[in-house]
This record gives C-alpha cells, structure tokens and sequence, in this order.
C-alpha cells in the first residue's frame, strides 16, 4: 500500500463535482506532481486527505489512515503548504514555526530552519509585515519542521521569486534524500519537472494520466521538434511542407523548426538535401512537461 491512496475518490457540491473517481498511489519516498488547470481538484483532493473536508464518496487514505477518521493523526504527522494561508495577528515568523514544532511534539530549534530559508533576519518581527514571498517561505519552513514523514505542498512556488524556487527544489530534494514523501501541486511546470518522479494531471476532477514525466514525452513523440541549423533557408518551403512526415515550420534566421515524429526525421533531412540546404547542425527538443500537459488538457477539454 502506498502512503497516499485513494480509490474512486469524489467529492461533489450540489450540481458541482469537485474530484470524479480518483484513483491514486504515492509511494514513500517519492516526489509526486498533481497538475491541473484552475478548479480542477487539486486542492480539493488535499482537503480530503488532510480531513479538512469530507469526501462523497471513495475511499482515501494517509499513512494507512481514514482521513475522515483519523485527520488530526494525519496532520500531526504530515508538513502541509496550504492554498490561501493567513499568517496569525502578533505572531513573529519565529512564533509560527516554534507552534508547528510544538503541535508535532518535537523539540527541535527554530533558528537553524529559519536561516535554512531566510529568514532568520526578520525572523522575530511581526509576521503580517512580511511580504508573500517571504510568506511563502515561512509556509515552506513550518512543512519542513520536525522532518515529518509526508509533506502536502499545495501550490508552495506561489509569491516566490526564483532564489526563492530555487530554495524550494532543494528544500524538496533534502526532504526526500532523507525518506520523506512529498506531493506537489504547482502551476509552475518547470519546476515539478525539475523534482517529481513521477506525475499526475487532473481535469475537471478527473485523472487524465498518471506516469514518469519520460514516459509522458515519449506519447508526444509526433510532436517532437527537429532543430536545423542551414547553410541557408529555401525560398521555396512548400515541398518540405508537403512531406508526409513534416507537421508545421517555423524559420529564425538560418534556423529552421521542424515539427516532425522522431522516427520520421532522417527522412526530413534527407528532404532538405534535396532541396539543395546543407544542414550544419541539427538537434532534436523533446517534449516539455508544458508540452504534456497542453496536450492532455486541451484533449479533456474537447472531449467535454
């Protein structure tokens, strides 16, 4: 059994349905990514498995625990970067963190953990004076402390500036190299495609897909991109676009991008040959995690 799992999970508002049947395992020590437009579950699903909300039907579970049963269990035991967060009126940034040390019951300091993500400076002055990011980054602190064994980031990169992303990855690498779960909701897809193993993505409630990010790209292989650098560019392109194998090109100077399958790409450049383009260099650019996660989005969307 996974440390997070789900079966059939849904939850519906009225004539809304938040999650739709989700079936779901996270296994420990693992960096799992849950992407999905706006409003289409993911925090949602967090709630659930925190207890903050009760499901309509499914069944979820958290270090083997019912969530609905068992949320306070789970919280203590699991480092959380909420959605939506308020920092308390009067409290330091140094008052937050030693509040989540004490309800994990961990005698722990706080000061290395505040200067772990920088805040040590401004660590005992008024929370509500901070900025978000430096929020954000307090949020990501009072996760980590007391090294709990899951940690929930919902949307955590939100108000950070890059030094501060960047903190984060490592954040989530330390984390994990030490046995901890993570599951990660982010917008920003470059950055789960920097740490997760594997991911998920959510629409309008439902799992379109759940797989290595690789494995994912390779099921866009139709659109992977041919980089050419020629010695000049055709004025006449129109045969290249006839090819068979040739999906669209782009001209930038004496670079030419050829959307083309993979397996169909020598026959491009033989193409090119052809028309009478000597090809000095030439590069294949796989599909990104934005490209995944476009194509299965708009997929869903047409559907419905």
């Amino acid at each position: 059994m996974g440390v997070i799992e789900t079966t059939s999970l849904s939850k519906s508002y009225s004539n809304t349905t938040a999650v739709d049947g989700l079936d779901l395992s996270v296994e420990q020590g693992e960096v799992f990514g849950f992407l999905g437009p706006n409003g289409s579950g993911k925090s949602t699903t967090i709630d659930i498995l925190l207890g903050f909300i009760q499901r309509t039907s499914g069944t979820a579970s958290v270090f083997g625990l019912d969530p609905a049963e068992d949320g306070t269990s789970i919280r203590r035991n699991c480092g959380v970067v909420p959605d939506g967060f308020e920092v308390m009126p009067g409290w330091t940034g140094r008052d937050h963190l030693a509040f989540e040390l004490d309800a994990r019951d961990v005698d722990s300091e706080t000061t290395p953990l505040l200067d772990r993500v920088g805040l040590l400076e401004d660590a005992d002055r008024p929370a509500t004076g901070y900025s978000r990011g430096m929020t954000q980054r307090l949020l990501i602190a009072m996760a980590c402390a007391g090294e709990p064994d899951v940690l929930l980031l919902d949307e955590p990169s939100t108000g950070l500036d890059p030094n501060g992303a960047q903190l984060l990855q490592e954040l989530v690498e330390e984390q994990t190299a030490r046995g901890a779960t993570v599951f990660f909701s982010s917008h920003r897809l470059g950055q789960v495609e920097s740490v997760c193993d594997r991911i998920g993505i959510l629409a309008d409630g439902s799992l379109l897909t759940v797989d290595s990010i690789e494995s994912l790209r390779e099921t866009l292989s139709d659109a992977a991109q041919l980089r050419v650098s020629v010695d000049h560019v055709p004025n006449e392109l129109e045969p290249l676009l006839n090819h068979n194998a040739v999906n669209g090109v782009e001209v930038d100077g004496c670079t030419l991008h050829i959307e083309c399958s993979v397996e169909r790409q020598l026959a491009v450049l033989k193409q090119l040959e052809q028309l009478g383009v000597n090809p000095r260099e030439f590069e294949t650019e796989t599909a990104s995690l934005q490209d995944v996660f476009a194509a299965y989005t708009t997929s869903a969307a047409a559907e419905s």
